[in-house]
């Protein structure tokens, strides 16, 4: 059986031997937007818990677009440009119109990346397109400090907009339960000193913390809190296939459209799966999420329910750009220090985490369940010995390796990594 495993821009492709039992696990069967553009025309007509954005946008002088970064492959070409000219229809200046990259604490995108990341020329030679920066304390406004001592600093430009919009992809995510909404803003364009408390491990420890999980995640709770304190805000949300064509998208008041994503997307985004196994393939779901090793952690974690304690995950990650941050490098340097246990409870004594130790903490619960390998072409050797996982050089025969140490033919194979979650349901 042959099985492409979504890796870098082009793919990685997996022959396995007849005599493995082989499950492939991918989403179920979406449908798909014939005329995506429309479809956003129409989305911004039909919305969800308030006025149509031409009526919204009326008695603005001035509007906000957050954008995700260069990890989500958010359809913005498609989004963009009909956003913008609805606001410029509606009156709004576009010198007075800004598109704010939602980086939270991760690199600028620019260049041709921000090219990438916008999707339209029309659109970048339009209106202003920025990068949010975290450190920069000019940047940012105080709200207030939330329950838990969270204190909420937002950038300044999000906030001073009459109108406030963001655009997200809606996806499991392995700390809010889902992606885009709410968290477009914060951690997206939060200063330093929300996001190290956000990401703190007294919060990234509760069990409802996880994949597909809304109710009583103290993450998403603690997002909604943000939002009452933002005021009124409103979002483009999309959803994709494993092909990255446009299967929904809605407009709307952003916790109520955000919701309605969520509720669509559910079906075909978990899987429920009979029963675990020693041996589970999985990937980091390919260009752009597996650009670094940073965001490979989310292919890890994704499949830890259907693993049997013990057993062997081998994931296949490009990691072009390499670990990540240097903050990310050195909370591995930490972790392989100290080890698993000790490393999560030196993170437990602390109220803000590090920057990108958060991603360390997360490996835990992978490395925890379970043997890690990693094929990827893109980390050089000093990189992979930072890994604290077992490099490879070929999946085929890791597989084969495990199948004969668990004396066990049934394997699982996800495809698509984080964006698919199968979930145990024996």
């Amino acid at each position: 059986m042959r099985v492409v495993m979504r890796y870098g821009r082009k793919g990685l492709a997996l022959d396995l031997p007849d005599g493995l039992d082989v499950a492939v696990i991918r989403k179920k069967a979406m449908p798909v937007l014939k005329d995506p553009g429309s479809a956003v025309a129409s989305a911004l007509l039909n919305p969800v818990g308030c006025k149509s954005l031409l009526e919204e946008a009326g008695q603005c002088r001035s509007a906000c677009i957050l954008i995700c970064d260069i990890t989500r492959p958010v359809p913005n070409g498609t989004v963009l440009p009909t956003l913008v000219k609805e606001l410029i229809r509606a009156g709004i200046k576009p010198q007075a119109i800004t598109v704010l990259v939602a980086t939270g604490l991760h690199r600028p995108n620019e260049g041709e990346e921000l090219r990438e990341v916008v999707g339209s020329d029309w659109v970048l030679q339009t209106v202003q397109v920025i990068n949010h920066f975290a450190r920069n304390e000019e940047d940012h406004l105080s709200l207030g400090t939330l329950p838990g001592d969270i204190p909420v600093k937002l950038d300044h430009r999000f906030l001073r907009a009459d109108l406030r919009i963001v655009v997200g992809l809606v996806e499991p995510h392995f700390m809010a339960g889902y992606s885009g909404g709410r968290k477009i803003i914060a951690p997206g364009v939060a200063h330093e000193d929300t996001i190290r408390i956000f990401h703190s491990a007294r919060i990234l420890e509760h069990c409802r913390a996880a994949n597909c999980i809304l109710e009583g995640n103290p993450i998403h709770s603690a997002q909604l809190d943000i939002l009452k304190l933002v005021g009124r805000a409103f979002a483009v949300n999309a959803v994709i296939d494993e092909d990255r064509r446009i299967s929904f998208v809605n407009f709307g008041d952003i916790e109520a459209s955000h919701l309605d994503a969520v509720a669509f997307v559910r079906p075909y985004m978990e899987i429920p799966v009979p029963r675990r196994f020693k041996t589970v393939v999985t990937s980091s779901a390919g260009h752009p999420l597996d650009g670094t090793y940073y965001q490979t952690v989310k292919g890890m974690v994704g499949v830890i329910d259907i693993l049997e304690p013990g057993g062997n995950l081998i994931i296949v990650s490009e990691c072009r750009g390499g670990l990540g941050s240097p903050e990310f490098a050195e909370a591995q340097r930490s972790l392989i220090r100290l080890g698993p246990d000790r490393f999560l409870e030196e993170l437990l004594q602390k109220r803000s985490a590090s920057i990108d130790e958060w991603q360390s903490e997360m490996l835990v619960k992978a490395m925890k369940k379970a043997n890690i390998y990693l094929y990827s072409e893109g980390l050089t050797e000093d990189q992979h010995s930072l890994t604290a996982v077992h490099s490879i050089a070929s999946p085929s025969k890791a597989i084969a390796d495990s199948v004969r140490t668990h004396a066990d033919s049934h394997i699982a194979v996800v495809p698509e990594g984080p964006y698919v979650i199968p979930l145990y349901s024996g």
